[in-house]
């Protein structure tokens, strides 16, 4: 799959680069601010560890813990370089953050006093992307659709941190898992902009990604996966020079 979404790209990319330049080329610097929204519960990798810590899709003997997969959706922030190319393509780098803590308690389990048995899991995305669009109306129309595509890598950790309990002995006991790495992924991209006096531009957009990784053996996750996975949904705000 990442060699299709590679080849693709790159034959995107050489299709821009060789259409003649319009005599006036321009960069635009953005900032985006954003909604995150991973994959749903049934459409997550499997193996997935916010599935398998709710005992979903699992084959081994299992205490599912008390969240939803969609309380990690959650707000993140960017930046992004543009470059014109033509009058009808531009191409793009950037850089985003989404960070999301959520606690969580096991179902159906109890500390001897009664309290709850806490943690907190905590799934960090830093995307670095690389993408090519096509503006069918024209870079310096009043009315700016446009459609992309790329590739991003994705610098990712995830954290489970609190007290757990041994399913074989029923001991508690407090521990924190932690794994990281980068992962690379395709983007999909679709939005629309519009100009605001000569050197401003505001605009909203749609970005989808999809990927996962492996998380290590030696850390002890209930799953063996993380899903990358999701839609972003942003206002872009930009400056041309």
């Amino acid at each position: 799959m990442w060699r299709r979404a590679i080849v693709g790209v790159s034959l995107i990319v050489v299709g821009a680069l060789s259409v003649p330049p319009a005599q006036a080329q321009d960069q635009a610097f953005g900032v985006t601010l954003g909604y995150f929204v991973l994959r749903s519960e049934d459409g997550r990798v499997a193996g997935d560890a916010l599935n398998a810590n709710r005992c979903i899709d699992v084959t081994f003997e299992c205490e599912p813990l008390l969240f939803d997969v969609s309380d990690f959706n959650g707000g993140t922030i960017g930046a992004e370089w543009l470059y014109g190319i033509g009058d009808y393509f531009e191409v793009g780098a950037g850089i985003g953050f989404q960070q999301r803590t959520v606690p969580s308690v096991y179902e159906f389990l109890e500390a001897d006093d009664g309290s709850e048995i806490e943690q907190d899991l905590k799934l960090r995305m830093v995307p670095f992307t690389a993408t090519v669009r096509f503006v069918p109306t024209g870079r310096r129309s009043s009315f700016q659709p446009y459609i992309g595509a790329g590739l991003g890598i994705i610098a990712w950790r995830y954290t489970e941190t609190g007290s757990f309990v041994d399913v074989f002995t029923n001991d508690i006991f407090r521990a924190s898992y932690v794994d990281s790495g980068t992962e690379l992924v395709p983007v999909i991209l679709g939005g629309l902009r519009a100009p605001v006096g000569d050197a401003f531009s505001i605009g909203g957009e749609v970005r989808w990604q999809r990927g996962d990784a492996a998380l290590s053996e030696d850390v002890e996750f209930v799953g063996d996966r993380i899903d990358l996975g999701g839609v972003t949904y942003q206002a872009v705000f930009h400056f041309r020079f």
